[in-house]
């Protein structure tokens, strides 16, 4: 049964993130996690308060709503800080989850091998670490709800030195499936790696299906695929190469999932090509676009050569978008692939 729960946001009017769009998205996450939303409100303020976020009128006016409607979790929008959030408990009575919470949860539901669960539940305690002031509450009342969810055996309620203990561990553990992978790479007459790297929800998955004619996860929710696919996938006669699915990012992805997930984004560092996946078929492709370059930047990988390739060119209900040396293909209907294929061939060296 779905957690009924109240959408909250603050709107500062900032023309770099317009709010609608992050607002669908969060609720896409919302429902990908379970959620039933029965009502959003929205704060419209030049700034955030810094006391609690929303202000303290409206942080009154949340909890009288919550409670009208007998919802067991608000969810907020925007980040909260340890003291917004001890301040907005002190007010409204059920659990209060915001974004990165959220990512956090929706990523532990998804991660299914060794390697992801360590990784989300390192992300989950570098979070808890930096947030340990006003957590503990909510997260004891959820019981297993939203935002609690993990695969990792830590307790929701751990002090500093046990979290710390558990984060070596995991670093251990994660720096021995660098070390294999590392050696696998190593390995001699490797076939050339190309990486599919996209938003989330893009068809990155949907596409490395229609390159290998394989069975990836497909899922039309944010975050379905979080543990990396390589396939071995046929491109003209004698050539092949490696194709990676790999996380799909988001706008302000959480910097502790970034860090988290670098043994899944070290694919990205070895490949020999980017393939840079826009959803022709959204609107808001160009806000996409730059939060995955943002990204990529981070990661240091400027200089890898790159493909941008339009997926869902069948759902689109105008003209595809268009960008110099673009491709537009379907990964549903096929439209495209084999031309695909050939830029491939001609974009990277594979072996006879």
């Amino acid at each position: 049964m779905a957690d009924r729960t109240l959408v909250v946001a603050v709107d500062t009017n900032d023309p770099k993130r317009p709010l609608e769009p992050e607002l669908l998205e969060f609720e896409a996450l919302a429902q990908a996690a379970g959620a039933e939303i029965v009502e959003r409100i929205v704060q419209r303020r030049s700034h955030v308060d810094p006391a609690t976020l929303v202000g303290s009128g409206k942080a009154l006016e949340i909890a009288a709503s919550a409670k009208e409607l007998d919802v067991k979790v608000v969810l907020v929008l925007n980040d909260l800080r340890p003291r917004q959030r001890k301040n907005l408990e002190r007010v409204i009575s059920v659990p209060i989850v915001d974004r990165t919470m959220l990512i956090l949860d929706v990523f532990a539901q998804h991660a299914r091998s060794r390697e992801g669960k360590l990784q989300v539940e390192l992300a989950q305690l570098r979070f808890r670490q930096s947030n340990l002031i006003g957590i503990g509450a909510d997260l004891s009342r959820l019981g297993g709800g939203i935002g609690t969810r993990g695969p990792g055996e830590t307790k929701l309620e751990v002090d500093r030195r046990r979290i710390q203990s558990r984060i070596s561990v995991l670093r251990g553990q994660l720096e021995e499936v660098r070390r294999q992978r590392g050696t696998r790479r190593a390995a001699p007459h490797r076939e050339p790696l190309v990486a599919l790297v996209g938003y989330t929800n893009v068809g990155k998955s949907s596409l490395l299906n229609a390159l290998a004619r394989s069975d990836a996860f497909v899922a039309d929710q944010p975050f379905a695929t979080l543990d990396p696919t390589v396939r071995r996938v046929y491109l003209a006669p004698g050539r092949y190469a490696r194709v990676a699915d790999t996380v799909g990012f988001i706008t302000e992805l959480p910097k502790d999932l970034v860090n988290a997930f670098l043994a899944t984004l070290e694919e990205l560092r070895e490949a020999d090509l980017l393939v840079h996946v826009l959803d022709a078929a959204n609107p808001d492709w160009p806000r996409q676009r730059d939060a995955v370059e943002a990204i990529l930047h981070d990661l240091e990988l400027d200089a890898t050569p790159r493909l941008i390739v339009f997926n869902k060119i069948d759902a689109a209900s105008g003209e595809v978008p268009h960008l110099p040396g673009m491709l537009a293909v379907s990964a549903r209907s096929g439209a495209g692939i084999d031309l695909l294929r050939n830029v491939l061939v001609e974009r990277i060296e594979a072996p006879a």
